[in-house]
């Protein structure tokens, strides 16, 4: 039997993010007008969650065996969640965590090849590669690190959503994807400004490292810009209706962000709060995006 406190291995705080975009690529379908497989998107969900948790306990584990988590000034928004640090003995249980999710991940992408055909495929493939290799390598390759958690969450995620329940590829769904995909690298990214020296002492590469955190900045202006851009290209295009604009709601607080870090950069104290503010504007911009088309759609 796992020991409950090894559960904190698998970040439930931040596990909101799959259902989120499991639901932007669940507006996808809505919005071209497709009937949904309720069933089929429960099995889309299960094993888009399994991942997210398979990958976070992997990274648990993995930092874990290799000292980084010792080295780490945690804060609720970055440094794992001390879970091994505390209780060493629980590795191995992170471990089977990490792996038994990751065969419940490939189950459920075998039972969607059959039922939807292996157009689904790369998509599986990519998600699977990221996984097993996000921690060891991925790590270690610094545009690798900027793009992966984005594209993660965003084109696999949305677009293998929208792809399962309707049986082919759409530019709406790409286009919805982008949102999570900027802001999750957007969130990653600030999450490593209070890791950097621990990351660069165990051979990370990431541009916080190689290009300080107040140069790094600008890479979180301009990715929270493009979420908002693609918003409005959206609108502008007629692929989402006008009340897509909700998600606009969140861009004053990107902008305040990226002032504040700019400023508190080496100040882990002052950073903490910004981090915190850079999770409302991940999760609530897609929320209030996907508000915004479901009132469109029931009106």
């Amino acid at each position: 039997m796992i020991p409950f406190p090894v559960l904190g291995v698998a970040r439930p705080s931040f596990l909101m993010l799959t259902p989120i975009c499991i639901s932007l690529g669940l507006s996808s379908v809505l919005l071209v007008g497709h009937d949904v497989d309720w069933n089929l998107l429960t099995v889309v969900f299960l094993g888009a969650l399994m991942a997210h948790i398979s990958v976070n306990a992997l990274n648990e584990y993995t930092d874990f065996q290799s000292g980084l988590d010792f080295k780490t000034d945690r804060t609720p928004f970055s440094g794992g969640s001390g879970t091994l640090i505390i209780q060493p003995r629980l590795a191995p249980y992170a471990l089977a965590i990490g792996v038994t999710s990751l065969i419940v991940t490939l189950i459920c992408g075998l039972y969607l090849l059959q039922r939807t055909g292996w157009g689904l495929m790369p998509i599986g493939i990519v998600g699977i590669l990221i996984i097993i290799s996000y921690t060891t390598w991925i790590n270690r390759h610094r545009l690798l690190v900027l793009i992966t958690p984005g594209l993660s969450f965003g084109p696999l995620m949305v677009v293998g959503t929208h792809y399962t329940l309707t049986g082919v590829y759409s530019p709406i769904a790409f286009l919805l994807s982008l949102i999570p995909f900027f802001l999750v690298n957007n969130l990653l990214l600030l999450n490593q400004m209070p890791d950097v020296d621990a990351d660069r002492s165990v051979g990370r590469d990431n541009f916080m490292i190689a290009w300080s955190p107040a140069k790094s900045a600008w890479i979180f202006l301009g990715f929270g810009m493009m979420t908002h851009l693609v918003i409005i290209l959206g609108v502008l295009v007629d692929s989402l209706p006008l009340t897509a604009l909700l998600g606009l709601l969140t861009a004053g607080f990107t902008f305040q962000i990226f002032k504040n870090i700019s400023v508190y950069q080496g100040d882990v104290k002052k950073l903490v709060p910004q981090l915190g503010k850079n999770v409302v504007v991940t999760l609530m911009t897609p929320i209030l995006v996907i508000i915004g088309i479901m009132s469109d759609i029931a009106l």
